[in-house]
This record gives C-alpha cells, structure tokens and sequence, in this order.
C-alpha cells in the first residue's frame, strides 16, 4: 500500500502489535513515526532488524498520563494522526492490580484525547480535515457469547466482565465522546486474540511454547473449552492501515481472522507442531505436558468476530491461515529461543526492581 508522506505519532508502539505496526509503517510507507513508549516489562524493542534503529522512527520515553510531554511532542513535530496503543492488556494482571488499568487504559487516554483535541482544533483547515486518531480497543469489551450467539459486531452491546475489558470500554467511550461532541476525527478498532512471534509469554501461545522448550507442563485454565478467534499480528496491522487510510470517521471496525478454535485445540495443534520439529527426548508427545488448572475468575466462555464491515467497505481479507500462522510461529521460536529467554530474564528482572523501590 501506497501512502503519502506523512508524520504519525503512536502510542505503546513498543508492544507486541505496537512494534509489529511500526515495521509494517517503515517497511510499506515514506511516514516518519514519532513513538511515545513508557517501556514497561511487555515493551520491547530489540530483535526488529533493520526497523530498529530507523532514520524515520524516533523514540520518546514517557507515558500517555503526562500531559505535559504530550502537548510538547504535538506541537514539535505536527503529526497527521495519531495511533493510540498504548495500554495494559493482561487479564489475569487486571485481575491482581487493577489500579495500574485505569490509571494507563482510561486515565490516559483522557490526557492523550484532551491534548489530541487542542491540537486538532488548531490545526489549519486542510490539514484538519485529514487529521485522523484511531484508536485500538479489544473484542472483550462486548463480554462473553454463548455457543449459539452470533458473533461481536459493531452494534453488539458492551458487557465487559474483567478490569483490563472494563477500563478499554471505559476508553471507547471517551474516545466516542470527543467523536460526537467535539466533531473529533476519531475511530475505533476491535481485534480479536492476536498471536505470532516475538510475543511476550504471559500470552497462550508463546506461554506453552516456551514450557515445551524448557520441559515444563503446560498450563491449561479449566477445562479448556474456550473459544477465541485467533488473528496473526500481520494481518492486524494490515488492517489497521487500511482503517486509517480509508476507514469512515466515528465508526468501529471489529477486526478479526474468523476462525474459532477452542483453547486446548489450539494446544493440541502447538504440541503436533512440537512433536514434529522438536521432539521430546523421553518420546512421548508434547501433549502429555498439558495440565489442566484453575480458571481464571469470570473467564469468558467465548468471543467471536463478524469482520463484515471491514471486508465489505475496505476490502480487507486475512492472509495468514491458523495453521501456517502457528507453523511459523513455532518456527521463529525454536530458532530465536535461547536469546528471547535472555531478554525476558532481564525484562522480569527490571520489573521486580521497579516493583520494589
């Protein structure tokens, strides 16, 4: 895809999705990115080959709760949009310390969309009509589906039933506000579960990953008959180019691959891949690690994705099945392991100092 010169500023671009959207911006487009990170243990910068350092990517230490250091960076460097991804996103985390949620998920994003606001409403009137902020939520703001439900889509109720989906709803929200209160070029895109390499391990996949290349049991919540709709980091990104680009002004785009597949499916599937690409050196199958454990209180049951708008206003299709997804997922970590292992070490071990001054 083909854009034109511009300058974007994001927010939480060191995450997984944030990091993966940064490359996909330096490798596809001319676009300078301005980068706002408080690079906390999930942020991560090193690994990205030729994108990190970049001529056209600048990091800027600091959080979206500083209004102060936001104001500064809009007028410095005059961005066209704004991609706001910065955020705490583990559930389980939300369930120990929710303070953290609501200080970073709606706290600021209130700092972020008051000083977005002022800057908007100063710019000249050509560029102020291309301004755009799209903001990243999740598909958790919309609860849990029973098995006969019919899957999220734009006009599906928010229930959020965790801390980490009730601050993004609490966001959304806000964001909304500004939307129809202040005529604010603003727009919203719900993703659904996304996987791929280089993720941090508190997450599913790269969790039972990382306990079959140590020998570990893998952890599974339950009884395992979750179902999620599981998106590669790739075509996520694609598609939040694309809502950017073209996507309608104060609408949602629910963003999803459209595959359902019940969590200890997904881990038979991951431990068939180990079984064929490293085998266990007692002989018996991956599988055989699985341990079932207590579930996470009020786990959803399901969450599922109707992606009909986006397909049908942007024409956008996911390219990477599940299968070739999570091949290639395998993949990178039985080649990266041994040095992703290294950084996480220090990673957790920064985030204990941190916790304990």
């Amino acid at each position: 895809m083909k854009a034109q010169a511009r300058t974007v500023l994001i927010t939480g671009g060191a995450g997984f999705i944030g990091s993966n959207l940064i490359m996909c911006l330096l490798k596809s487009t001319d676009w300078q990115v301005i980068h706002l990170d408080a690079l906390t243990y999930a942020g991560n910068l090193e690994g990205w080959g030729e994108c990190f350092p970049h001529e056209r990517h600048q990091l800027i230490r600091g959080c979206v709760t500083d209004a102060a250091l936001v104001r500064q960076l809009l007028q410095d460097h005059q961005p066209q949009a704004i991609i706001h991804l910065a955020a705490e996103s583990h559930v389980d985390r939300s369930i120990d310390g929710p303070a953290v949620f609501v200080r970073t998920n709606v706290t600021g994003t209130a700092h972020l969309l008051e000083q977005a606001l002022h800057y908007w409403q100063h710019l000249p009137d050509d560029k102020k009509c291309r301004f755009r902020f799209l903001h990243l939520s999740t598909d958790e703001v919309y609860g849990s589906l029973s098995p006969d439900d019919a899957p999220f889509s734009e006009n599906t109720r928010y229930a959020p039933r965790s801390p980490y989906s009730a601050t993004k709803a609490a966001a959304d929200h806000l964001v909304g506000a500004w939307h129809h209160t202040y005529g604010f070029p603003s727009i919203i895109a719900h993703a659904s579960n996304n996987y791929g390499p280089r993720q941090f391990p508190e997450k599913l996949i790269p969790l039972a990953i990382l306990k079959m290349l140590r020998g570990e049991t893998i952890p599974l919540y339950g009884d395992g008959s979750q179902i999620r709709d599981w998106l590669h980091v790739h075509d996520h990104c694609r598609a939040l180019l694309e809502i950017l680009e073209r996507g309608e002004v104060g609408a949602r785009y629910l963003i999803g691959s459209g595959r359902e597949t019940r969590n200890r499916e997904l881990l038979r599937m991951l431990c068939a891949l180990m079984d064929e690409q490293s085998p266990r050196a007692d002989g018996l199958p991956h599988e055989t690690a699985i341990c079932m454990v207590t579930d996470r209180p009020g786990h959803d049951h399901r969450y599922a994705i109707d992606s009909s708008r986006l397909r049908d206003q942007l024409g956008w299709q996911p390219e990477i099945t599940l299968e070739q997804g999570l091949r290639d997922t395998v993949d990178w970590y039985l080649t990266h392991g041994p040095w992703w292992e290294e950084i996480l070490q220090q990673r957790y071990t920064m985030e204990r100092l941190g916790r304990s001054r």
